[in-house]
Formats: structure tokens, C-alpha cells, sequence
């Protein structure tokens, strides 16, 4: 079920007048939000934070569902706001029909409260991928270039 749906139970109304039949009760159901999912008709959404190690190498998530925790291969190179679709892990409709599917997006969680070593750790390898700017960030790039590109239309 879900929010907005009735259910309808005959004859569990208030009395009739004048020693009328009960008439029938109506309950619409409104679903509390989940901490986890978000529903939409019978698939649900959920966001799962990832490591940037885990975005660049690929690894593997523990991803909670209904019915409890799967595992997720997160391929070498996954960027931010990736959805992977887990079949079969959505609400079964009540009404009929196949089971909804789990839509995860994954977010790649910027690291903080770095140490001394670490930053340098990050700066060795922000030097390193300089050469292959391009190659190695290609929505950055290709964004700036679309926006060098408006400007120069402009003029």
C-alpha cells in the first residue's frame, strides 16, 4: 500500500437513520517516510556514500534493502551520482504485478580531517594526473571547454 490509498470495509460505517443498514467505513493510508528509502509507486531509491578509493578502483558495498543487506560491485572509475539498479528488490504492489526494483545512487564522500601525510599523499597525485588533465577528469574539462565556448560565442 501506499500513501493516498483506501480501503474500503463494508458496513463498518456509522448507523443509518431511522434504523437504517451501517454504511461503510473508509481508511486512507498514509506511509511515515523511511530513514533509508524513498518510494516511488513500486521502486525505491536510496543514496550510498562511497569512498573515493572505492569510486577510482572499484570494491564492493554492503547495500541495505527490504530484506536485508546485498552486495554491490562498484566498477573501477564509478563517478558521482551513478544509479545501479538492483532488480527485484522494490515493493511488491498489492494490487498485482512484478516486484519493484532498488535504485542505488551512489555518492563519492570527499575525505576529511587529513593529516599532514595524506594531503601530501593527495598532492603527489593531484602532480601526477596534471599531465593527462583531460584524460583523467573528462566532465570537468569538457564542462569548462562549454563554457569557454558560450563565452567566446558572446563576443
Amino acid at each position: 500500500m501506499d500513501t493516498g490509498d483506501r480501503i474500503r470495509l463494508s458496513g463498518e460505517g456509522e448507523a443509518g437513520a431511522n434504523g437504517g443498514p451501517a454504511g461503510d467505513l473508509y481508511v486512507q493510508v498514509s506511509v511515515r517516510e523511511h530513514p533509508i528509502f524513498q518510494r516511488d509507486g513500486k521502486h525505491l531509491y536510496c543514496e550510498v556514500p562511497i569512498s573515493f578509493v572505492d569510486a577510482a578502483l572499484g570494491g564492493e558495498l554492503d547495500v541495505p534493502t527490504l530484506e536485508g543487506r546485498v552486495k554491490l560491485k562498484v566498477p573501477a572509475e564509478t563517478q558521482t551520482g551513478k544509479l545501479f539498479r538492483l532488480r527485484g528488490k522494490g515493493i511488491t504492489p498489492v494490487r498485482g504485478g512484478g516486484v519493484g526494483d532498488l535504485m542505488v545512487k551512489v555518492i563519492v564522500e570527499t575525505p576529511i580531517s587529513l593529516n599532514a601525510r595524506q594531503k601530501e599523499l593527495l598532492r603527489e597525485f593531484q602532480d601526477a594526473t596534471e599531465e593527462g588533465k583531460h584524460k583523467h577528469s573528462p566532465k570537468r574539462h569538457g564542462f569548462f571547454d562549454s563554457v569557454k565556448k558560450f563565452f567566446e560565442d558572446m563576443t
